[in-house]
């Protein structure tokens, strides 16, 4: 059954256009307008507030401070904001942490057109949407608690953990986050110590290992 998005104002962030495109022509075949298109977590924010889409949706993995921090900040500023978050992997750890952040929907890439679809209907409708795929393992992961070392991480740790993962230097990262580079050299020094990491390099072996990163 093919479903109605009739009239609703998206917003895309992806880094990546051919998957834009690809996302913009389900969503105006199902009669959704886009109106704007982000290729960065800075680009998003900025775009949704001189937009004010009904739905942003919008990738995980990005350039710059990346999807989830983007989450973070969009939440503060606009607590209204209905955002459907993508990933391109099947891991519990990031979807735990976007729904806390403030998304109401989170979908796997490896998704159905339809079930797409349908996950942004429901995220208009300020409805919780979970790729089903992924709702046990959430589901056990908030339960136990202790699915994964990241879990130890606070939300700013973790924010910094993925881009030093991604080979960003603490220079760069400060950078990006508005914060000191002793700032950011503090969150490394714990992010280590919880993960019993000695450098940047077995921090990006530790997000690979869980589905964060690309190997």
């Amino acid at each position: 059954m093919s479903t109605s998005l009739s009239g609703l104002k998206i917003l895309l962030a992806d880094d990546h256009a051919i998957v834009r495109m690809g996302f913009r022509l389900l969503l105006e075949g199902a009669g959704a307008v886009v109106t704007g298109e982000a290729g960065s977590g800075e680009e998003a924010l900025r775009l949704y507030g001189e937009l004010a889409p009904d739905v942003l949706v919008m990738d995980v993995s990005m350039p710059g401070i990346g999807g989830l921090a983007a989450l973070e900040r969009l939440s503060a500023r606009h607590p209204g904001a209905r955002v459907l978050m993508l990933s391109a992997h099947q891991d519990a750890l990031i979807p735990v942490r976007a729904l806390k952040a403030g998304a109401i929907g989170y979908l796997c890439k490896r998704c159905l057109p339809d079930e797409f679809l349908q996950a942004v209907r429901q995220v208009s409708q300020q409805r919780r949407y979970l790729d089903p795929e992924l709702a046990q393992q959430v589901a056990l992961a908030q339960i136990s608690g202790t699915a994964h070392p990241a879990d130890t991480l606070t939300e700013k740790e973790f924010t910094v953990f993925l881009q030093l993962a991604q080979g960003r230097s603490v220079n760069q990262v400060a950078q990006d986050f508005h914060l000191s580079a002793s700032t950011v050299g503090t969150h490394l020094y714990h992010i280590k110590q919880k993960l019993n990491a000695s450098n940047a390099a077995e921090l990006a072996v530790i997000a690979m290992r869980s589905g964060l990163m690309e190997a």
